[in-house]
């Protein structure tokens, strides 16, 4: 069974899993509309399927590192490739470990968020209130009440979008 994706009223896409599989693949499916610069903020409770998603972006860029959750690390980067050939760096940020606005500075917080050459992925954005820039993809994940291994993925785009040229 393949994700399904549907919109309500508001353009937010919901897309419905029903494995690590198919989590994988909604975020590879995403990926496609993503460019160098992008912020992509991630919510949802532990093992909600975040560390899936981005590994199916990973795979979209064709990153050929292991990709796991840096919660001890707090910060991975990966260099992958771009549809069109070009190399594009992706910083994988977990901040659930990150307890202060100190610890944002001590991890460079703000220079990666800033970085206009790599797309950011930033797990328990929760933590980063306004440390994270406005121009965004907002995306939570919820477990399915019914069903341990169904994820609702909610994504939202809030400020402008770059259009493929």
């Amino acid at each position: 069974m393949f994700p399904t994706l549907g919109y309500n009223s508001l353009d937010l896409e919901v897309h419905t899993t029903h494995s690590e599989d198919e989590t994988i693949l909604a975020g590879r499916k995403f990926a496609a509309r993503l460019h160098a610069g992008d912020v992509i903020a991630l919510y949802g409770t532990l093992g909600a399927g975040k560390t899936e998603f981005v590994k199916g972006i990973c795979e979209y860029f064709h990153v050929e590192d292991v990709v796991s959750s840096p919660t001890f690390t707090i910060m991975n980067q990966y260099d992958g490739m771009q549809s069109n050939g070009d190399d594009v760096k992706l910083y994988h940020v977990d901040l659930y470990r990150i307890n202060s606005k100190r610890e944002f500075s001590e991890i460079g917080f703000s220079e990666c968020m800033n970085a206009p050459d790599a797309i950011k992925l930033v797990e328990w954005a929760e933590k980063a209130n306004d440390e994270i820039p406005a121009n965004r993809y907002t995306i939570s994940f919820d477990l399915d009440n019914s069903d341990e291994n169904i994820r609702h993925i909610s994504i939202s785009h809030q400020g402008e979008q770059v259009l493929a040229a």
